[in-house]
């Protein structure tokens, strides 16, 4: 217990906590742009993971992990687009495309995989590169908040900003007016002249550029390699905690770090060797957990609207 205790109390968990939550904050924001827009982007976790492969792969032939990132961002927008042509274009039903682009990342990263390297399981045979880590000055030298808040990879501090960034876009401006105005009520947006096709794929297209930075994470921060599969559901785990904030990036935040504190939590119980086959259920149960709770919150909210509509 005391193990337990040293561990959770310690700047390292903190760390660690903003560490796992940087993938899962990219993809909560990913699902915001989407959302508010009137569309639910499910394909958010194989664009990770296209990111991911396509992001070690650039790496390792040209040398550079700043070409890589770019590289795996153009991927998952490109799939972002094609996802908006099938669902804005070709009227597919964006769920089941959705579920589509991400059974096809999967299987199809892994066929590249063995095409380039012969493995299927990991990059780990190639040289890939990651980004670098950025010390904060003045405060990396303050005990316990220099430990917790500097030295991490570049993209976990793209992620915070981004939150602000989203946030303003979103409510201050004009872009961001229309999203909402598409997201809100489509047929009043178009009758004001707002092209809501073009809105869907630039929301569509900001989408994929968030999961695109969280999926190059994966590969080119959290770790050095590309693995199969390697998102193991922090798009979905992105959703979930994007539905808990609603349409406020900062609300997305704070489920994100919910989600990152668990993941965290999972970590620090296999160090004092407790079964990773039950520490690794912690995110999904949190996840389950968060979800149920929301939803009950939704039912009571529309319960008592509904009852005033009565008594009005």
């Amino acid at each position: 217990m005391n193990e337990l205790v040293h561990g959770i109390l310690s700047p390292q968990f903190f760390y660690s906590i903003l560490r796992v939550t940087t993938p899962i904050l990219f993809a909560a924001l990913a699902a915001l742009l989407s959302d508010v827009a009137g569309s639910t982007n499910i394909g958010i976790e194989g664009m990770m993971l296209m990111s991911a492969f396509w992001g070690v792969m650039v790496s390792a032939w040209t040398g550079s992990a700043w070409i890589g990132l770019l590289a795996g961002v153009t991927s998952s927008v490109l799939l972002s687009l094609a996802l908006a042509y099938f669902y804005l274009n070709l009227k597919t039903d964006l769920v089941l495309a959705g579920i589509a682009f991400n059974i096809f990342s999967s299987g199809a990263t892994v066929f590249l995989l063995y095409l380039f390297t012969g493995d299927k399981g990991s990059s780990s045979s190639l040289k890939s590169y990651v980004l670098p880590k950025i010390d904060i000055p003045l405060i990396k030298d303050i005990p316990v908040v220099g430990d917790i808040l500097s030295g991490h990879h570049v993209l976990t501090y793209i992620a915070f900003i981004s939150v602000f960034v989203v946030q303003y876009f979103i409510y201050k401006t004009p872009l961001g007016l229309r999203l909402r105005a598409v997201g809100e009520n489509p047929d009043a947006a178009q009758s004001v002249g707002i092209s809501v096709k073009k809105i869907r794929y630039i929301s569509m297209l900001l989408s994929g550029l968030m999961a695109g930075f969280g999926g190059a994470f994966l590969s080119m921060g959290y770790v050095s390699w590309f693995a199969r599969d390697m998102t193991n559901g922090r798009g979905f785990i992105g959703l979930a905690a994007q539905a808990l904030g609603g349409h406020s990036a900062f609300g997305s935040m704070w489920g994100s770090l919910l989600f990152g504190l668990a993941e965290a939590a999972s970590y620090t119980l296999q160090a004092i060797r407790i079964p990773s086959e039950f520490t690794n259920m912690l995110p999904f149960i949190f996840t389950i957990i968060a979800l149920a709770i929301y939803a009950r919150s939704k039912l009571l909210q529309i319960k008592k609207i509904k009852e005033e509509e009565k008594k009005a």
